[in-house]
């Protein structure tokens, strides 16, 4: 498999690359227990009926490699057709995180400055392309620059059609909060770096993941748009109910969510983002540092202000493309991904090189994230009310 240049260096395709099938290990947690593959079934099964998930994905990281990687459930319900390590799921906003893997590549490279703001990498002003013509009287775009875009500071909503009102299909674009200040999740932020990429700097943003993230990695069924040879065996989304939701075959490349991907594929992100090769050294590590800490009492809506002390002791933090907590294992770096009828998670301690993924077809997935956590790596860290993960067994859902 061809090597990649990060930062001029030229970096070997990562190794041990497991072939299409499930890997069945023992696990050791965070709080040194030795978990059986028969364990962790018997959990995982478990929970998925009690929170009636339709099917999961799951790979887990012992020191840095997969020691686990299996899928259980259907991926469709109506054929019968069991989820598989190669299923392609929808990845959701895990797309996020890849997408700013690539970007610090780009930075590290010296193609792009984190703190330039994107105004200099446009020919000419935000306003005066159509899709950002809504910010014409609020001259506030031009302290964008790709650190706030990729940290969430941006001001913008998530997406324009969500308002505080609500959905609003014909809302138009607007800034919020000034810009860099506070954390308010942003899919269009993520989007409006992208844009400024292409018709700033003329590169294909498809093109760039796949030549520089999907391919290095042996991530040999995710891309960005859909492909054919994805219908070979290819999970379904479903609702609260268990109703069909579908698969949307997304046509268009929009690096705030647009690629598909499997479990296995997924694994292989993680683990080379714990091992620095998906970008390294002091862009790695700026990729992981704290811009902005959070003190939101949840994630979502994007604009609530409530605030809360919950989470101080894990110092919630973004930094860019992955949210950030301090943990007694050390740094931990995590990415959620969520669409009606597809819910997924992944985090990694780099201290110890554990980690793990969780891809579900099924909008009842988060609720058993929390217990899944906690057992299958004795994860009791992640913010799940900031996240919204709210238990299946809680009084109110």
């Amino acid at each position: 498999m061809p090597g990649f240049l990060i930062g001029g260096v030229l970096l070997a395709a990562v190794a041990g690359t497991p072939p299409a099938a499930p890997v069945i290990g023992p696990v050791r947690t965070l709080d040194k227990r030795t978990l059986t593959p028969a364990q962790i079934e018997a959990t995982v099964t478990d929970l998925m009926a009690k929170g009636k998930v339709t099917g999961l994905g799951l790979a887990i990281i012992n020191k840095g490699e997969i020691v686990y990687l299996n899928a259980f459930g259907q991926a469709n319900t109506e054929k019968a057709t069991p989820l598989t390590v190669q299923s392609s799921m929808y990845a959701a906003s895990f797309t996020k995180a890849m997408f700013a893997s690539m970007v610090m590549q780009l930075a590290a490279e010296g193609k792009l400055n984190l703190d330039t703001p994107i105004e200099r990498m446009l020919p000419k002003p935000l306003p005066e392309y159509e899709k950002y013509a809504d910010l014409k009287d609020d001259p506030r775009w031009k302290l964008w620059t790709p650190r706030i875009l990729l940290s969430h500071t941006s001001g913008m909503p998530n997406f324009r059609f969500f308002t505080k009102k609500g959905f609003e299909p014909e809302h138009p674009l607007w800034i919020e909060l000034q810009p860099g200040i506070r954390y308010a999740y942003s899919g269009e932020g993520i989007n409006l770096m992208q844009f400024a990429l292409e018709a700033g700097l003329g590169l294909d943003v498809g093109a760039l993941m796949r030549e520089r993230i999907f391919e290095p990695l042996g991530m040999t069924r995710t891309s960005m748009t859909w492909r054919d040879e994805f219908a070979t065996d290819l999970a379904q989304g479903y609702d609260e109910a268990g109703k069909l939701i579908g698969h949307n075959a997304r046509r268009s490349v929009r690096a705030a969510g647009s690629a598909d991907s499997t479990i296995r594929d997924m694994a292989l992100f993680l683990r080379a983002t714990l091992g620095q090769k998906t970008v390294s050294g002091r862009y790695w590590k700026e990729m992981l540092k704290p811009q902005i800490r959070i003190r939101s009492a949840r994630q979502f809506p994007t604009f609530d202000e409530e605030t809360t002390t919950r989470n101080d002791g894990v110092q919630l933090s973004y930094g860019l493309g992955w949210a950030l907590l301090k943990t007694p294992h050390g740094r931990a770096f995590f990415k959620g991904g969520h669409d009606d009828g597809w819910e997924n998670y992944m985090i990694g301690f780099d201290k110890s090189g554990t980690g793990v993924v969780f891809m579900t077809n099924s909008s009842n997935g988060e609720s058993i994230f929390k217990e899944l956590l906690a057992t299958l790596i004795g994860d009791t860290y992640t913010p799940w009310e900031w996240e919204g993960y709210i238990p299946w067994n809680a009084a109110v859902r």
